[in-house]
């Protein structure tokens, strides 16, 4: 397993040749969520979406097919639910400022602050610089990423610069230079 805190990930993808830089998410931001269905099941605390999913909290967007929301609180007894818990399924891609991650399955944790993205993960950055792996951990609040090789499902068909050998890979630009 790599770990590799955030900025030095950052600095590898180009970010301080793009002039931009990741700042701290606001974790406390309301979600605001669209989709083509919404079942509700107050019981088991959740909200189920399908149809083109998309949640948003501040500059990060996460889409997929498909996306549970789990809340803590009473909904229809005066409180105030809460959202504790996003899960999504089926194309997920997570987008934050100059960076673009896809997998097959993602895990926000509202509590702890931490997406994880699992399942053929590619994350670009720039123009490009990308890494694969089988799982990305993002810590919203330190700002750092761990990227491992393991896999759930194996690659996805088509995506033959996935790492489905159990190893992260990737690919950084390197800075032109003037030959005279």
């Amino acid at each position: 397993m790599i770990r590799l805190p955030l900025a030095l990930l950052l600095l590898m993808l180009g970010a301080a040749a793009s002039g931009s830089a990741q700042t701290r998410h606001d974790s406390s931001a309301p979600i605001d969520f669209s989709a083509a269905h919404q079942e509700l099941d107050d019981r088991a605390k959740r909200v189920i979406l399908s149809g083109d999913v998309v949640v948003r909290q501040s500059e990060m967007t996460l889409s997929a097919a498909r996306m549970t929301i789990v809340y803590d609180g009473d909904l229809f007894g005066g409180g105030s639910p809460q959202a504790s818990r996003v899960d999504a399924s089926g194309g997920v891609t997570l987008i934050r400022p100059d960076q673009t991650a896809r997998s097959q399955y993602a895990i926000y944790d509202l509590n702890r602050r931490i997406v994880t993205l699992i399942g053929n993960v590619t994350l670009r950055q720039g123009s490009g610089n990308v890494i694969n792996g089988g799982r990305l951990t993002f810590n919203l609040d330190s700002n750092r990423a761990t990227i491992d090789g393991s896999s759930v499902g194996g690659g996805a068909p088509g995506a033959a610069d996935a790492a489905p050998s159990g190893r992260v890979t990737g690919r950084f630009t390197a800075p032109k230079r003037d030959d005279k």
